[in-house]
Formats: C-alpha cells, structure tokens, sequence
C-alpha cells in the first residue's frame, strides 16, 4: 500500500517537473532568489493544469498552438 503510494506520487512528480524542465527550460532559470523560484513554479504549474484541463497532451506543442493568436490564452482563462 506505502509503496504503491510512494509509486503513484513520484510518478507525478517526475511527470510534472520533466514537463517544466523540458517545455520551460527550468532547471537553467536564473530566478534564484526570495520567494521568486516558488512563484515561477506555480505559474508553470497553473499554464500546464490550464491547457491539460483544455485537453492537451504536449504542452510543447499547446504552447506554439497558444501563441499563435494573442486571444487564445486570455480565453483559455475565462473558461
């Protein structure tokens, strides 16, 4: 049961900070100071449950769809 747990939470784990280090390059941020690599985090976190909520699966990708028109983000929001 503990390892099945452990199992399920390092999964997610793994699979959300290789989505931020991949998609948004993290691990090479320069923002290293105060409260500011928690705050960048939880916006990367807040983008990639936004657009998977939306039905993406490659966040990549759902950035490039994102930016191609100034709206698509902003609607994104008011869903």
């Amino acid at each position: 049961m503990l390892s099945g747990w452990v199992r399920r939470y390092w999964g997610i784990e793994n699979k959300l900070h290789h989505v931020r280090d991949v998609t948004y390059d993290e691990d090479r941020s320069q923002v290293r100071t105060g409260s500011a690599p928690q705050v960048m985090a939880a916006l990367r976190n807040t983008a990639i449950g936004l657009l998977r909520a939306a039905g993406f699966d490659n966040i990549a990708e759902a950035n490039r769809h994102m930016i191609r028109d100034e709206a698509r983000p902003l609607r994104l929001l008011q869903t």
